[in-house]
């Protein structure tokens, strides 16, 4: 691979990952609490086996089970926008290369035509 190539993979990887950052900081912050939340209450409901008790144990494992899915928005939006942004980066830099090889083919036809 070119050493083009592969500034322009890496700088399409690094703007898709900050723009999935930006897009978990504006729609995902909201929707990975309550599904962080909301998946420990399940839990936890499923395991004592019926309505739980707001104990202390109960309240530090929702707050995990909060950051967690925090967490895990977060690493998800962030890793789709980075091959989101590779993607578009490859995508841009194949379409470079074409325009780059296009005036080539015409030259080479225009010698061909010329003898």
């Amino acid at each position: 691979m070119r050493e083009e190539r592969k500034r322009a993979l890496m700088i399409g990887r690094r703007m898709g990952a900050v723009v999935g950052g930006i897009i978990f900081l504006v729609f995902g912050i909201v929707p990975g609490f309550y599904f962080g939340s909301y998946a420990t209450v399940v839990l936890l409901n499923h395991l004592f086996g019926g309505p739980i008790e707001p104990s202390i144990i109960v309240r530090m494992l929702v707050v995990v089970g909060t950051i967690m899915g925090l967490f895990c928005t977060a690493a998800v939006s962030i890793v789709v926008g980075a091959v989101a942004g590779t993607l578009l980066a490859y995508a841009v830099d194949a379409i470079a290369e074409a325009a780059k090889a296009e005036p080539k083919v015409k030259e080479a036809e225009s010698t061909v035509h010329n003898r």
